[in-house]
């Protein structure tokens, strides 16, 4: 459920106030117990928001960054979330992380828990890799799973993907969404309407008990 919406008038007053509300949340999670994991989403939306955070105060050596899906390509392709957040992240204060990339890594399967996750949006209704049609999306989505990553394909989704399970992105204990533009915006409304989760499948996140605190801008 969205429990709270923040609104900014620019992409870059939305970038710097998620930015500094996930630094607060990774300064809180290692305060409380010794270290955090940040889980983050790929695509063009968050380039903003990362070169921002990269540039924030937190205890960046008790910090583990990985992400909420990726593609199955090698770090060295341009479609590579890890490359991408390599590039926009993993810099400046950030540069101290542990980073965990999902593609080809047995290590990530073995993160007990996700801590503050950042969640984009497609105008498909797609979150995470939850794509419209996917082959595991059933599985993806099944609150009583044990996986905590899966692989996925479908028909939206370009490469095959891998993906945090839905219970794994729950369980964190700050999860933000963040959009941009009026585009998405009216995608989310509709997500927010009635109508079946596999048509829209970021429903099964909007309408879980999960707190979701929303950031968006035009």
């Amino acid at each position: 459920m969205i429990a709270a919406e923040r609104f900014f008038a620019d992409r870059d007053r939305l970038a710097w106030n998620l930015a500094s509300d996930v630094a607060a949340g990774l300064r809180h999670e290692v305060a409380r117990q010794g270290e955090a994991v940040l889980a983050v989403s790929g695509g063009t939306t968050p380039t903003l928001f990362f070169d921002k955070l990269s540039a924030m105060a937190a205890p960046w050596q008790n910090v583990v960054v990985t992400l909420v899906d990726e593609r199955q390509v090698p770090e060295e392709s341009e479609r590579s979330n890890a490359q991408l957040v390599k590039a926009h992240l993993i810099k400046n204060k950030a540069a101290a992380v542990r980073f965990v990339p999902l593609f080809e890594n047995p290590q990530a399967s073995r993160l007990s828990a996700l801590d503050v996750v950042v969640l984009g949006m497609g105008n498909d209704g797609h979150t995470a890799s939850f794509f419209p049609g996917g082959d595991t999306l059933d599985k993806v989505l099944d609150l009583k799973g044990t996986e905590p990553l899966m692989a996925i394909s479908a028909p939206g989704s370009g490469e095959p993907r891998l993906t945090f399970t839905l219970p794994m992105l729950l369980k964190a204990s700050r999860i933000y969404l963040h959009i941009e533009g009026p585009e998405k915006r009216a995608t989310l409304d509709k997500a927010l309407g009635e109508g079946p989760v596999e048509d829209m499948p970021v429903r099964a996140v909007l309408r879980s008990h999960a707190p979701i605190t929303l950031y968006w801008c035009l």
